[in-house]
This record gives structure tokens, sequence and C-alpha cells, in this order.
């Protein structure tokens, strides 16, 4: 395991990796578009101890690959971008390839006892379009029973031919999610699955609970109290509770917003080091299924934050409220645009904002447009009240 140090001038703690990182992150794949196009060059300069394959083909005909690597008797299959329009654990998983190319003490533990395989891009064309669905508009984790979908079926058949004993689902969740009811960003949250209607607290989830503790802890040291727990509502349909009732332990990733991170870069980093953390964990360890309360003790991911709140907004009729507004992301010319839509219209005094403006204020100072960015339905709607002019 690496050591953690303090930085001197903040106090806190900043992981081990942190100057690697910096020096070595996959710098090709930037912000939140990465389709295969982006990929597939990385994958084709991978160094032969990497085993690069195509295991399938998408709806549309593009190419689904896994690549294996390390000889360790413990087996980690992983899958990104299940997903399309969650590209941030994609970024982190080839930052993981190029630690792993390096011939160092730990990555060398780590492929000695351990046997990775990833597939970076599951639903490469929801990738290419930037949506949750693949091409036939059918969510792939909600398809692991009825395996309707080319993709599905890809994952099962690695699963089966790998025959893994731990799973990574690694997915991105909207900047909603707050760690708890307070107010504080979920950076990351975790989720053991469940494996029937009850919930119980069986020995493949213990197992995975036993992973998520030791990521919360080395995570806390450098984002404190922004770790969530997903809720674990039981539904058969999705990859990983139907994985982790075929008795492997699953653990679910979910890359959040950091504050003022919209391209997910700072996420994506901290995804990489819980990536090191579980894979050097299974790695080193035997895993028997202890700290489940420690598990319990994560927060529950709550739907407290709107991206902007617009504060003491006033109608002609001197109605005050404010307006929660949230980015909706929109691809245009292979960029994502964020583009501010109103989800309510109330006092909000229990929600949170990425960023709060009072109204009022930035119209006396006429600050609004500096200070966001008025589009589409919210600058129509303020126009409504000659509240503000283009």
């Amino acid at each position: 395991m690496f050591t953690f140090v303090t930085c001197k001038q903040t106090h806190m703690y900043t992981h081990p990796l942190a100057n690697w990182f910096r020096s070595n992150f996959e710098s090709s794949l930037e912000g939140r578009y990465i389709t295969l196009t982006h990929i597939d060059p990385l994958l084709k300069s991978l160094p032969l101890k990497f085993k690069v394959k195509v295991i399938g083909r998408s709806v549309l005909n593009r190419p689904i690959h896994s690549l294996t690597i390390g000889n360790g008797s413990k087996k980690i299959l992983m899958w990104s971008q299940m997903h399309g329009n969650e590209s941030t654990t994609t970024k982190a998983i080839f930052d993981l390839c190029t630690f792993l190319k390096q011939s160092t003490e730990a990555s060398e533990a780590i492929l000695s006892n351990c046997t990775l395989c990833i597939i970076p891009m599951l639903n490469p064309d929801g990738s290419h379009a930037y949506t949750r669905l693949n091409a036939n508009e059918i969510d792939l984790n909600r398809d692991a029973q009825t395996l309707s979908q080319p993709e599905s079926t890809v994952l099962k058949a690695v699963y089966e031919e790998f025959q893994p004993d731990y799973c990574y689902n690694l997915h991105g969740q909207r900047t909603m999610y707050s760690a708890g009811n307070v107010d504080k960003s979920s950076i990351l949250s975790f989720l053991t699955p469940s494996e029937d209607q009850e919930r119980s607290i069986t020995p493949s989830r213990q197992k995975s609970m036993q992973i998520i503790v030791k990521m919360n802890e080395m995570l806390q040291k450098i984002i404190p109290n922004h770790i969530g727990r997903y809720d674990d509502g039981f539904n058969i349909n999705c990859v990983g509770d139907t994985f982790q009732s075929l008795g492997t332990p699953t653990v679910l990733f979910e890359a959040g917003h950091f504050p003022g991170d919209y391209r997910r870069e700072k996420t994506r980093e901290l995804i990489f080091y819980a990536l090191i953390e579980a894979i050097q964990y299974i790695s080193s360890t035997e895993i028997t299924g202890q700290f489940t309360d420690a598990y319990f003790a994560i927060p529950e991911n709550a739907k407290q934050y709107y991206d902007v709140i617009l504060k003491n907004v006033k109608t002609e009729q001197n109605e005050t409220f404010d307006l929660g507004i949230m980015y909706q992301e929109v691809l245009t010319n292979e960029k994502i645009d964020f583009q501010p839509q109103i989800e309510d219209k109330k006092i909000l005094k229990k929600s949170f904002g990425h960023k709060i403006i009072d109204f009022q204020e930035a119209i006396a100072a006429k600050y609004i447009f500096q200070s966001f960015s008025l589009q589409t339905e919210v600058a129509e709607y303020l126009r409504k009240f000659n509240k503000i002019d283009n």
C-alpha cells in the first residue's frame, strides 16, 4: 500500500501518486466526450503484455474491445461506458493502463497477484451519440436478464468465459447528488448491489462492502465528507445485481461532481486512485467480508443539488422565489455544451447549489451575464418579467 503525505500549505492529505498522476495521466483523453475514435489509437499502442482483442460488435457494428493483463490468480473484470455519456471512468481506465505499463514494484505486485480483464467502452454507439442508451434506445443496465442487445450478450459472454472473482461496474452520476443531506457534493459514490428484494447481507455483498470501505478510508483523507453510498434497491435487470446474485462480489463506482469540475478531470483522478486502492487491496489481502457496519456508515446519496440557484427572483406582482437550474448536456460539434434549464421555481430552503447567485444583487451590479451564461429557457423566462436585457 502507498503511504499518504500531508501538504504543508493546506494540512490536507495528498495521494502518494499525485505527482505521478500529474506527469503520466493519459492527456489525449480529456473532457466529457470520449468515443471509440479517441480510445482506438490508445488500444493499438498498448504494449504486448496487454492482450487486446475485439470481443463483439455493437448495434451499429462498432467493435467492442477487451484488454487483459496480469498473471495472478485473483481475477477482476471491469467495464466502462455501459452508458455512453458516462465517460469519466473510461479516462481513469487508461490512466490505470499507463500505471500498469510501467514496471514498478507496485504494478508488478498487482500483475503477479491479479489478472485484470477490462472492457473500456461497452457501448460505443451510445458514446458516439453521447447518450445513456445504445443505438436501439435500450438501457444496457436494464438488459441483464433479457440480453436483448448485442452489447449485453458481449458482457455476459466475457463474464462467463473469464469467471471473475470480482467485478467493477464503472459509471458516472449527475451533479444533483449530495453525500447525505448536507452541502457536500457526492464526488464519488459506491454500491454493493443487492441480490434480492430483502437486500440481504450475503457473503458476496460483504466482500464488496469490505473493498468499498477501504476505498472510502483512503478517499476521506483527500476529499473528506464527499463520498456517498448509492441506493441498493434490488433490480435483477441491472448487471450489478445479476452478477452479485451469481455469487461474484460486485462494486458499482459512480464518478460525480467535484466543485467546478464539469469536465470531470479532478473526478477522473480520484477514480484512478480508487481503482488503484481497490485492486491493490484485493492483490494483497484475503477478502473475508468484514466492515459491513463501516459500509453503512457512508452517507446515502441524496438529490439535493442544483447546478445554479438564482435566489430572490421577483415577478411584476412582487412574488419572490428562487430558480433551481440544472445544466442539460448537449453534444455540439463534438463538444459538450452545458445549457441551463429551469428545474424548479419555488423557495429553495433545503437545497444546495454548485453556484448560488442573488439575482437582485446581480442585476443591480449588471453582473448577471458575466456570472451566469443565460441561455434558452432561463433567459426567456426572465425576459418575460423584463428583468434582463440582451
